[in-house]
């Protein structure tokens, strides 16, 4: 064999293995990522989850607000990614305990009974506003000692939250979309879409609460959130029954 024919053979030879190398190397990443994202859906591959439906309150008949159906849409995407199933239910049609299977619930506790009854187990220093009659207040988020305010398509508010319990690993999570108004639930599932590897990193796989503030939602739709703050804590412990609320200078 010729020194160029050697040559030859040994560059295909190096190529093969780099590109072996290459393939193994992204596969291993690709599969690194994926365990991540399932640890932190609580998905793992085949698994089970629930989408819990809320009701669109303008309407006497069940109904969805077309807002909720597109942050159902982005949730559905987030499941298949992890390669889990899903289930969908409306919120008066969930008979299963917290924990069996991973929960995505959408919807205030106004239009959601699930989200009522979750709020009041896990988030008892949170409290909605859901009063019919209109007034400064009505849709007012209260956590702990603050209270932020609604002001339609210009400021509004949502609690994006992953919540879990008993040990670590036991028991699947529950993650909460309790917004103002449909179009802040889509956005928090936007957000979470996009945010979800850096929420990993930064909370595990332990429980969290977000408030987040969806701007000018009349001009950017549910594109533009920033988070307020951190509110885990406060959102867990129970009301001060002898303070009275303040109203934040940030839902303003």
């Amino acid at each position: 064999m010729s020194d160029d024919v050697r040559n030859i053979v040994l560059g295909v030879l190096a190529a093969g293995i780099s590109a072996g190398l290459g393939w193994l190397a992204r596969t291993y990443l690709w599969k690194r990522k994926l365990r991540r994202r399932q640890a932190f859906f609580g998905l793992p591959q085949n698994s089970e989850s629930l989408l819990v439906v809320n009701r669109d309150p303008a309407t006497s008949e069940p109904a969805v607000h077309r807002f909720d159906v597109f942050a159902l849409l982005e949730l559905a995407a987030l499941i298949k990614d992890c390669g889990a199933n899903l289930q969908m239910v409306t919120q008066d049609n969930v008979q299963q305990s917290f924990g069996e299977r991973t929960e995505f619930c959408v919807g205030g506790p106004g239009s959601n009974r699930r989200m009522l009854a979750h709020m009041s187990a896990m988030l008892p220093g949170v409290r909605v506003n859901i009063e019919a009659e209109p007034g400064p207040d009505r849709g007012a988020f209260q956590i702990g000692s603050e209270r932020y305010r609604l002001e339609p398509g210009v400021t509004e508010h949502v609690l994006l939250a992953r919540l879990t319990a008993g040990q670590r690993g036991e028991t699947r999570p529950v993650f909460l979309f309790c917004g103002q108004r449909a179009i802040t639930n889509q956005a928090a599932t936007r957000y979470l879409a996009r945010n979800h590897e850096r929420l990993a990193r930064k909370h595990g796989n332990n429980s969290f609460v977000l408030l987040l503030k969806v701007v000018n939602s009349k001009a950017y739709g549910p594109d533009v959130v920033e988070v307020v703050a951190d509110v885990t804590r406060a959102a867990q412990a129970p009301l001060p029954k002898t303070e009275a609320p303040r109203i934040s200078h940030r839902a303003s």
